[in-house]
């Protein structure tokens, strides 16, 4: 490893060395980035991953977005508004939106967005035949309304009916899946319309070469604006490469050829930041580190079902919370990128308007060892509890196997990999495991979900297979609330019982981090690590 370090140090100097001289090709206004998964497809109702989501975010609009404070804004809809109890969604859509041109329009009205290419677009995700994983964001529409569950009463206003209220739901309509798209299109390409689409979003797709790149070009007919009235978006054009080697990606991005790069990567992170979180001063001419919250919590749980695996008891749940510094954690395993995680399982960017912060678990081993004692182990936990996790959080496990050896609890790792790894959890095969969860939707509940037990897995998040009747019986009335006060104090209460009975040891809440080359302009990071290039240009 210390080699492979060397290494890695040695052609970072060379790269910066002739990066200094090159970037002959960053005047050009086309932003460039580097996908090392690959790209499958662009249809939307497929669009689950990073991968899929950042593409599809330039070729597409749905109803409505977010801001980079997670506040719900219009899109296609301009406005709407709830009725019959918070089960009708009326929405007004705008009438200067456009799909993008294709040789099978007839004309340019033909074009214009209607309420019934929403109804079509939302029916593609019900369609058991197109297996979208999408599918469970309209698991509570009325399908009995309209055309299950949507209605286009003219071609400006859409309706959906849910068969019951849901307050989070606006939110899941920001999702990718939902993205509108033409009927008359996506039926003429069928199944091929992911290699084929056309959205209305800010670029439309160019060029695809398979296994080699993507090139995205401006949309003139975009129907947004800055706030000055300039149309957008501002770049050219968007070049997605697809190099599957990491270290290759980051000699790229060295030389100039890549504009950015997101996400920490063992191999050459210590080469970029300081141990403190800092972009190293070498860099700092030409590159910008971006950092914000990510509504993403690393964790580690433990399997409560006692049909499936051995349940660790409570205390010593308790005790390896209270016996390892999460500060610490983050600062020596992750180079400060992420927030210890001291109040509960929530990111804080969903728990502002709590009534109060949640009171989770600090570094206390005296009271870890109390705990302990007073259940009986004063002498230390005699079994051996198997933590299942994955290569890249190796060394966070490892550092809570140390700490938690102080006080008398034996932890060892077993590495899993792949589907194998997450088949295990989901089918309740491993006595504790290292887990994250990533909102799908800003409202803290896609958190709370992890812990109704009538969403255990494999049907469903809750991996720990937590069961407590008072929580359930919390969540489902801050499903009904539609007040926020009300909704938000039953979230603080559900979070409280998480503490008191351990399920998990929240770990920390993720920061996005992205490095930026100088002359990018106008990229900003967002809780979501979502990419929106729709105000980015390329200037010195």
């Amino acid at each position: 490893m210390q080699k492979l370090k060397s290494y890695i140090y040695s052609i970072i100097l060379l790269l910066t060395l002739i990066g200094c001289q090159s970037n002959k090709n960053n005047h050009s206004n086309v932003f460039r980035y580097n996908e090392s998964k690959g790209i499958s497809t662009l249809d939307p109702i497929y669009a689950r991953s990073q991968t899929l989501i950042w593409p599809v975010n330039q070729i597409f609009d749905g109803l409505i977005t977010f801001d980079s404070a997670l506040n719900i804004k219009p899109a296609i809809a301009k406005k709407w508004s709830l009725s019959d109890g918070g089960l009708i969604y009326t929405f007004i859509l705008r009438t200067d939106v456009f799909f993008h041109e294709h040789e099978l329009w007839n004309s340019r009205s033909e074009r214009n967005v209607k309420a019934s290419d929403v109804v079509y677009s939302f029916n593609r995700i019900l369609n058991p035949r197109n297996s979208s994983p999408g599918i469970w964001i309209f698991s509570n529409v009325d399908r009995t309304f309209g055309e299950n569950g949507f209605k286009a009463l003219n071609d400006s206003i859409f309706q959906l009916k849910l068969k019951k209220p849901f307050p989070p739901f606006i939110g899941m309509l920001g999702m990718q899946y939902c993205a509108v798209v033409p009927k008359k299109i996506a039926d003429h390409y069928g199944n091929q319309f992911g290699k084929n689409p056309v959205g209305t979003g800010p670029f439309y797709l160019k060029h695809w070469e398979e296994n080699e790149r993507i090139i995205l070009r401006k949309n003139n007919d975009y129907f947004k604006t800055d706030k000055k009235g300039n149309t957008l978006p501002y770049l050219d054009a968007v070049n997605i490469s697809f190099i599957t080697d990491k270290q290759i990606e980051f000699m790229e991005f060295m030389l100039g050829n890549i504009d950015f790069i997101s996400g920490l990567n063992a191999q050459y992170k210590d080469a970029l930041l300081t141990r403190s979180g800092e972009l190293k001063a070498e860099h700092k001419n030409r590159i910008n580190l971006q950092t914000g919250p990510y509504l993403n919590t690393e964790y580690l749980g433990f399997n409560l079902d006692s049909t499936k695996a051995e349940v660790v008891p409570l205390a010593i749940r308790k005790a390896i919370n209270y016996c390892f510094d999460r500060e610490e954690m983050v600062r020596y395993m992750r180079n400060n990128m992420g927030y210890a995680a001291y109040n509960g399982f929530v990111p804080s960017a969903l728990t502002s308007k709590y009534p109060m912060p949640v009171k989770g678990f600090d570094t206390n081993k005296q009271k870890a060892k109390a705990i302990l004692a007073n259940a009986g182990f004063k002498n230390g936990y005699p079994k051996t509890i198997t933590l299942l996790t994955t290569s890249d959080y190796v060394d966070l496990c490892e550092y809570i196997q140390h700490e938690a050896s102080k006080i008398g609890i034996n932890i060892s790792i077993s590495l899993g990999t792949g589907a194998s790894f997450r088949n295990m959890i989901s089918k309740g095969d491993a006595t504790f495991f290292r887990g994250s969860w990533i909102a799908d939707y800003p409202d803290a509940e896609n958190y709370l979900s992890l812990f109704y037990s009538k969403n255990k897995s494999p049907n469903g998040p809750n991996y720990t297979r937590f069961e407590n009747k008072r929580y359930d019986a919390l969540y489902e009335e801050a499903l009904q609330t539609l007040d926020e006060d009300c909704k938000n104090e039953l979230y603080l209460a559900m979070e409280n019982i998480i503490i008191e009975k351990s399920p998990i040891v929240p770990l920390f809440y993720d920061k996005v981090i992205r490095f930026v080359r100088k002359d990018v302009k106008g990229l900003q990071p967002n809780p979501f690590n979502l990419l929106d290039l729709r105000k980015v240009e390329k200037r010195q």
